[in-house]
């Protein structure tokens, strides 16, 4: 494998920074072919695309805004961007065979400064989090849920050691009346933990995380997108995944291990298995983080992580959630 080369100048700086831009078009190389950029947002890793040489690039975002904020500077890229309003993942049914896909998981800086948008705590705003602006919303959740799967949620999406006590605060307090803001949500919380140090996250993050994910339902997207990007490449084509925490790391490690035939047999006394074609050929052997420079930059890149691999042509195929290591809840356990 050549060296990677410096990659070329990305034109006008989007609203906000893609993170990891320079090493993912470094990875990756376009040169000509058509890309996906599932995680359409602001435009910026699709920008990034096109400049370093992509011919086309199908951007998919499942929220309008991002439609509606790329459309004063979409038509200077012409018939070179497209832009579908989809999931990422059902990216299959929007193009085939395609040379890459890109996708940067998570919530963007856009959703996050619209108080409106409810996914922050610190901005009081209407409890909603949907990125797609429909369907249920984290106040109808909070508001109809059961104090059970409150906590179920609570616990696995986010991590929250105080689940039950906080769950059971949410369900206590929406007797009264219904929890309709970001605020009241947070002090909810905050009166159920000890109130946090300097330098710690504020005590509402686990909590507001889990919603967001459930309402959203991102590591079944997260799931169901590894597949169908891996239906819709081409021979030869990459697949760069840019992740912000480690559970949605280990769900694309997970999979990149399993479809590059990189797990083998759990000990050396285990009976041998069939070999199988392997899907991917790992590109990154392990994951890419931020260099100092883009730190300095942009601080929100810290705990960002690149994984590249390319596609086989080995044929498509199903793989479990439990394989990928998705968090489950109660009701999908068993």
């Amino acid at each position: 494998m050549s060296a990677p080369q410096t990659p070329p100048d990305i034109g006008s700086k989007p609203p906000h920074t893609p993170v990891l831009l320079r090493p993912l078009l470094r990875a990756v190389a376009p040169v000509g072919g058509v890309w996906i950029d599932g995680t359409f947002g602001a435009g910026g890793y699709a920008r990034g695309l096109l400049a370093a040489g992509a011919d086309q690039v199908i951007g998919i975002d499942r929220d309008p805004l991002a439609h509606e904020m790329a459309a004063p500077w979409v038509a200077e890229y012409g018939d070179r961007l497209r832009l579908v309003v989809s999931n990422f993942a059902q990216m299959d049914e929007v193009a085939e065979a395609v040379d890459g896909v890109v996708l940067d998981l998570g919530v963007s800086s856009m959703q996050l400064d619209l108080a409106e948008r409810g996914f922050s705590f610190m901005r009081d705003g209407p409890l909603d989090m949907r990125m797609s602006q429909q369907g249920l919303s984290a106040a109808d959740l909070v508001n109809t849920a059961d104090e059970s799967d409150l906590a179920d949620i609570l616990y696995v999406y986010g991590e929250e050691r105080m689940s039950r006590r906080i769950a059971r605060a949410i369900v206590k307090s929406r007797e009264g009346e219904p929890i309709r803001t970001t605020l009241r949500l947070a002090r909810i919380v905050e009166g159920c933990l000890p109130r946090s140090k300097p330098g710690q996250s504020h005590p509402a993050t686990r909590s507001f995380q889990a919603l967001r994910i459930a309402v959203n339902d991102e590591y079944g997207a997260l799931y169901q997108g590894l597949m169908a990007a891996e239906r819709v490449l081409r021979p030869g084509g990459l697949l760069a995944v840019v992740t912000f925490h480690s559970v949605e790391d280990r769900m694309v490690k997970r999979f990149l291990q399993n479809r590059g035939g990189q797990l083998g047999r759990a000990n050396r006394y285990a009976p041998e298995v069939q070999e199988q074609l392997s899907q991917f050929d790992l590109v990154t052997r392990k994951a890419v983080g931020p260099d100092p420079d883009e730190l300095d930059e942009n601080p929100r890149a810290r705990s960002a992580k690149l994984r590249v691999a390319r596609r086989t042509d080995a044929p498509a195929g199903e793989i479990e959630a439990r394989a990928v290591a998705m968090p489950l809840l109660k009701g999908e356990r068993s």
